[in-house]
C-alpha cells in the first residue's frame, strides 16, 4: 500500500475526482477526511470508503470561509492526529461567458473558491506539516490555467493563479520537506461537466470538447485520481512544484 498510516484531507469529496482520490487513497491504507460543501454528497463518499473497509470521517466546509477552513483542518487534526495529504481540489466551474458580460461577483466567487480556498487550507494545514517534518500538498488546477481558451476569463484567471501558488510554495516550504504540486486536468466526465455547458446542449458541447483533445476522449475521475495517488506517493518524492498535465494531449 502506498499511503500506508497516511492520514489525507480531500477538498470536494463528495463527487467526481474528489470521490474517486477518495476511495483510491484508502485502497492504498490513508485514513480520509471528506470535504465538501454538499452534506449528502460527502457523506455518501464516506459509506463508500467505509463499504470498502476504509476509515474515513465528513467535514462539512466552504472552503472560501475562513472559519470553515480552520475548523476542516482542526477536526481532521483532533480525529486522526495528522495531516500528512492535503489535497486542494474544491473547484466550480464557469458557463463560456464574454468578458463584458461577466460580473463582478462571479469573478469574485471564482476567486474564493478556486484560489483563495487552496490558500486557506495551507495557511492552516502547513504549521502542523512543519511541525511534522513532512507533508504533500496537492491542488487541482486545470489546462485552462496555461492553455486558456475564449469564454472562460474568471475561470481561467483562478486556475493560473493556483499554479502561481503551487510553485511559490514548492520554494518556501521545500525547506521542511513539504513537496506542492498541483495537477491540470482537462474536461473531465464528471458532473460538473454539465455546468460549464450552460444553456448549450450536452452533447453537442461533449463532441465539441472531444474535438479539442488529441486523444479523443474527456477524462475519467480516475485518471485524475492516478495522478494525485502518484503525487501524494513516494512514488514521487523528488517532484515539487510541478504542475502534471492529465489532458490528453490538449495542452500540447
Amino acid at each position: 500500500m502506498k499511503l500506508r498510516g497516511k492520514t489525507a484531507l480531500i477538498t470536494g469529496a463528495g463527487s467526481g475526482m474528489g470521490r474517486a482520490s477518495a476511495l483510491l487513497f484508502s485502497q492504498e491504507g490513508a485514513k480520509i477526511s471528506v470535504v465538501d460543501i454538499k452534506v449528502s454528497n460527502g457523506q455518501e463518499t464516506v459509506k463508500l470508503v467505509k463499504d470498502h473497509g476504509g476509515e474515513s470521517l465528513f467535514i462539512e466546509t466552504d472552503v472560501s470561509k475562513e472559519a470553515d477552513v480552520e475548523q476542516m483542518i482542526k477536526t481532521t487534526l483532533d480525529a486522526y492526529g495528522r495531516l500528512d495529504i492535503l489535497f486542494n481540489n474544491a473547484g466550480i466551474p464557469m458557463v463560456f461567458t464574454p468578458i463584458e458580460e461577466v460580473s463582478s461577483d462571479l469573478w469574485d466567487r471564482m476567486m474564493d473558491v478556486n484560489a483563495k480556498g487552496i490558500f486557506l487550507a495551507c495557511k492552516y494545514g502547513v504549521p502542523i506539516m512543519k511541525k511534522q517534518g513532512e507533508g504533500v500538498i496537492i491542488n487541482t488546477s486545470s489546462i485552462s490555467g496555461i492553455r486558456p481558451r475564449p469564454g472562460l476569463s474568471a475561470y481561467a484567471a483562478s486556475k493560473g493563479a493556483v499554479i502561481t501558488l503551487t510553485k511559490e510554495l514548492a520554494i518556501e516550504l521545500a525547506p521542511y520537506k513539504i513537496r506542492v504540486n498541483c495537477i491540470n486536468p482537462v474536461s473531465t466526465d464528471t458532473p460538473m461537466f454539465a455546468e460549464f455547458m450552460g444553456k448549450m446542449d450536452l452533447e453537442e458541447g461533449r463532441k465539441a470538447i472531444i474535438s479539442t483533445i488529441p486523444l479523443g476522449r474527456l477524462a475519467q475521475s480516475e485518471d485524475i485520481a492516478h495522478a494525485a495517488l502518484y503525487l501524494a506517493s513516494d512514488d514521487s518524492s523528488m517532484m515539487t512544484g510541478e504542475c502534471l498535465n492529465v489532458d490528453g494531449g490538449r495542452g500540447i
